[in-house]
């Protein structure tokens, strides 16, 4: 799916559901979740190519395997709690947005902590600890 027919799709889903919310704002919601679901799946079939050149990069580099995982995984976990807080947000509960927001913080810190350990342990050999 291209970036027109991506915009054409949330054009006409923001329409339908601002139409719907006027009658039963449960359907509006719906109606936007789902079409932001959709549009995440499809940009998800397109992101296998991206993913694949970094691994060649990386590996190209001399970069551990290990920290383009950690990247990966703290990326997707970036991506789901903004599309929820989204969601959320588009739901009227602002402060259960700001909530998932928290959360998808702390889980790329605890992600990104082998990576700290790495950081740590390389300073402290180079101080001579």
């Amino acid at each position: 799916m291209n970036i027109a027919a991506i915009a054409a799709l949330a054009l006409i889903a923001a329409l339908l559901a601002v139409m719907l919310k006027r009658y039963n704002s449960e359907l509006g919601v719906v109606v936007s979740i789902v079409a932001g679901a959709v549009i995440l799946i499809e940009l998800l079939k397109t992101v296998a190519p991206i993913l694949q050149q970094m691994e060649t990069l990386f590996s190209i580099s001399g970069i551990s395997g290990e920290y383009a995982l950690i990247l990966f995984k703290t990326l997707g976990v970036c991506y789901i709690a903004q599309f929820a807080a989204d969601s959320c947000r588009d739901a009227g509960e602002n402060a259960l947005a700001s909530k998932v927001e928290i959360a998808g913080k702390i889980a790329v810190l605890l992600l990104a902590l082998p990576l700290f350990e790495s950081i740590a342990s390389t300073a402290a050999s180079l101080i001579g600890k």
